[in-house]
């Protein structure tokens, strides 16, 4: 009776502790950690062009419904370059990562003609406290999200961007800022499955309702667009190895939901007492017997 009493007590502080948005994350037994506790920002961090890190101005980020909404309804004028990203506030070098995605509403006035049903998830990023409150983008690798605009004109989802960085494509540096993936095109408000495989700066896999439409080498720091920067974060020429991971605002309106990431790099050796069958990159220091 006693042990049933103290199971139920455990039970009860959990779901306390849910509720009150202490607990930001949980893993399960393959691995998968869940990164938006549905009720609260916690454990994440806002960054937005023009602003101090940690103001998330007009409520641009919000967790509602079970999902993180990016909105415009609280924004006052122009939508001047407020570029915005909201990210987790642990860094990942080796990691699986998939959510749902879906586009909604119409695109805040004045924000650029490229933004409308555009966004993405930016990765292997420098961390937003390093970042200037003038700076735009940050040094990141972005796996960026779109929906066709047109009926029958193409327009692939899951491609690459690269603000402050560089990629190795097809065994050399590509000069574009984007690359397309060959994703099919999705209109209006559907879910869409994204999947981001990275093994720190070596492949990295972009992956749509599972097919896999993009695959690159060596993310490294380089190339432009990124403006307003402390010099000192944009060594070019040095390779990603781990960053941090933030969902982006554009100007406009989009939905994230089921945010899951399963970190890939652990103890292999299964004579360890804490291999994962699911680790794929070694760290043998991590192993204990």
């Amino acid at each position: 009776m006693k042990k049933q009493l103290k199971s139920q007590l455990l039970g009860t502080s959990l779901l306390i502790l849910l509720g009150c948005g202490l607990i930001t994350s949980q893993e399960t037994k393959d691995g998968w950690e869940t990164m938006f506790n549905g009720n609260d920002l916690n454990g994440w961090t806002t960054k937005v062009h023009h602003y101090e890190v940690g103001d998330n101005y007009a409520d641009t980020f919000r967790a509602e419904d079970n999902m993180v909404k990016v909105r415009y309804d609280k924004y006052e004028g122009e939508f001047n370059n407020r570029y915005a990203h909201l990210y987790y506030d642990k860094p990942f070098s080796d990691f699986h990562l998939t959510m749902q995605y879906r586009f909604v509403g119409e695109l805040y006035r004045g924000a650029p003609d490229y933004t409308i049903l555009n966004s993405g998830v930016m990765f292997h990023s420098q961390d937003p406290k390093t970042m200037l409150k003038e700076q735009d983008w940050p040094i990141s690798v972005e796996i960026q999200f779109l929906a066709g605009v047109e009926e029958g004109i193409e327009r692939p989802t899951g491609n690459m961007c690269s603000p402050g960085t560089d990629v190795v494509y097809e065994g050399k540096i590509d000069p574009r800022h984007c690359i397309k993936s060959t994703s099919d095109t999705y209109y209006g408000d559907q879910w869409v499955t994204a999947e981001l495989v990275v093994y720190h700066d070596s492949l990295v896999k972009h992956i749509i309702n599972g097919k896999t439409v993009l695959e690159y080498t060596k993310p490294q720091i380089g190339g432009g667009v990124a403006k307003g920067y402390d010099p000192k974060m944009k060594k070019d020429g040095k390779l990603l190895t781990e960053g941090f991971i933030a969902l982006q605002s554009e100007g406009q309106p989009i939905d994230f939901r089921t945010i899951k990431i399963r970190n890939l790099k652990g103890c292999t050796d299964p004579m360890a007492s804490n291999f994962k069958a699911y680790y794929q990159v070694s760290d043998k220091e991590a192993c204990t017997y």
